[in-house]
């Protein structure tokens, strides 16, 4: 009898393991397609900056890099050379892998090669991230275990020998499901530990940041009591988040939905690059196969053929079947050590275990969490020039104290955004002396008159959203331009006060 009861409890737990964490293959081929979009666009939007951002002639030599975060950081591809080429090449062979991973050719080679790209890429500049591509190359990890070229892709139109799969379960379908639910989940706690959102006061907050608030969200800000009802909304989900593998079927679905119009919201009232399209995408495995079946209802006929990766079939031919045996034990230990890193990431993120120091910044889920930030601004550095003309170099325009009209102007990309802010807290004088070398450089090559010495300044504004915002002005330092001044060499020299 105790045989047959533990048997049968056996069974009922698989049997609910496999309903909240089985994913439709028409779900991961969806997500596979997202991600190969994303990737696209992250490396068109990256590449407007890429001197900028990933060169020695920019605000991060690899030199500066070495010295805020250390030797290893050098290591990665995009710091092999400070060149313009190299960057150029490697984005290059970034977009090939990402359109590899959207149509589906050799779709885990092209899953592999797009991490070890973009993590390299992440690597090289880790100042410009948000949370938006730590979720991103997570995404990418947990898709290299999870048949994303089982439906809709190359891979599958070019072998139609296999047996059909509907869906996949397994370890990494836990890691892949549970990786969003625990940013939920932590964003929701971190946010609870203060009452910014329980007052409902949080979202006004946020569209009281004019360089966040774009499109929808200036109109939204000043109707009453509507910020308190889409705040308090968007924080019962969160708090609501592990239901998205405690429910199933079109209980789920519904969740899911809402998370997704969430998400959609954000694309259209606040400023954060792509973290929105990142979460929409990362939701996609959460809908179950009555969505897929509508949603295949308009895929045209032979579009759609089911197989087994067409990378594994050539595996099999090329690798020795001694050595596929060793990774494939490799990979359950593999996971298991991935998902434990998962749990202790976040538990550090939450206070719950220790973690050391890091000058990098590691993105954790504290989007707008405990609470919005309360100063909104925008940066000038006021510059003069050989002829006694003074300047803002970072505008490249004569100097002006005034307000940008719209002030999410006053910063060229969410990235630049990140990296500027990042300058106001901490031990960054490195980092602010090479952004003054990259503004000296960038200057003397387009003007006649080069400038002497460049400053670094924020103009504050905290936060009112019932009254006028006051201004104050917060000098992050005033450097020379004469060691500058020399073609590739970004070293400036503090001014002295």
């Amino acid at each position: 009898m105790s045989v047959r009861l533990v048997a049968r409890a056996g069974s009922d737990a698989r049997q609910w393991f496999e309903r909240r964490f089985r994913v439709d293959t028409r779900a991961l081929a969806a997500l596979r397609v997202a991600l190969g979009t994303i990737l696209l666009l992250d490396v068109l939007l990256r590449a407007r900056h890429l001197a900028a951002f990933y060169t020695d002639a920019g605000v991060l030599p690899t030199s500066t890099l070495r010295n805020v975060v250390g030797t290893p950081a050098l290591l990665t591809i995009h710091a092999l050379s400070g060149s313009v080429w190299l960057q150029v090449c490697l984005f290059f062979a970034a977009g090939l892998a990402a359109l590899a991973l959207l149509i589906g050719y050799r779709t885990r080679l092209a899953t592999l090669l797009s991490l070890v790209l973009l993590l390299s890429l992440q690597i090289r500049n880790p100042f410009v991230l948000n949370g938006g591509d730590t979720l991103l190359r997570r995404l990418l990890f947990w898709g290299l275990f999870v048949p994303l070229g089982e439906r809709l892709s190359v891979d599958a139109t070019e072998a139609t020998d296999s047996t059909p799969q509907t869906a996949v379960s397994g370890l990494a379908t836990v890691g892949l499901l549970g990786q969003v639910v625990a940013v939920y989940a932590v964003n929701a706690v971190v946010k609870l530990r203060g009452d910014a959102w329980l007052s409902g006061r949080a979202l006004a907050l946020v569209f009281d940041l004019d360089h966040y608030t774009v499109l929808a969200g200036d109109l939204l800000a000043p109707v009453p009591l509507l910020p308190a009802l889409l705040g308090w909304s968007w924080l019962a989900l969160l708090v609501a988040s592990p239901l998205l593998v405690g429910l199933t079927g079109r209980a789920r679905g519904a969740l899911a939905g809402l998370f997704v119009a969430g998400h959609a919201g954000m694309l259209v009232t606040v400023w954060v690059g792509l973290f929105p399209l990142v979460s929409i995408a990362a939701l996609l495995p959460f809908f179950p196969a009555f969505v897929w079946d509508r949603v295949w209802a308009v895929v045209p006929d032979g579009w759609d053929r089911w197989s087994a990766s067409r990378l594994d079939g050539h595996a099999v031919g090329t690798i020795p079947a001694s050595v596929r045996r060793a990774l494939g034990g490799l990979r359950r230990p593999l996971l298991i050590l991935v998902l434990a890193a998962m749990l202790v990431s976040n538990a550090a993120t939450l206070g719950v275990a220790p973690v050391a120091d890091a000058d990098v910044p590691e993105q954790s889920w504290d989007m707008f969490a405990p609470a919005p930030p309360g100063v909104d601004g925008w940066f000038v550095a006021p510059g003069t020039t050989t002829a006694g003309r003074e300047v803002d170099a970072l505008a490249t325009a004569p100097l002006s104290w005034e307000r940008p009209s719209k002030l999410e102007r006053a910063y060229p990309s969410t990235r630049w955004r990140k990296y500027l802010l990042r300058l106001r807290s901490g031990d960054t004088e490195p980092r602010r002396a090479a952004l003054a070398g990259f503004l000296c450089q960038r200057w003397n090559r387009t003007h006649e008159r080069g400038l002497e010495r460049v400053g670094l300044v924020f103009v504050a504004e905290p936060t009112r959203p019932n009254g006028t915002d006051p201004q104050r002005r917060e000098a992050l330092g005033t450097y020379s331009c004469r060691s500058a001044t020399e073609k590739g060499n970004s070293r400036v020299s503090p001014v002295p006060r």
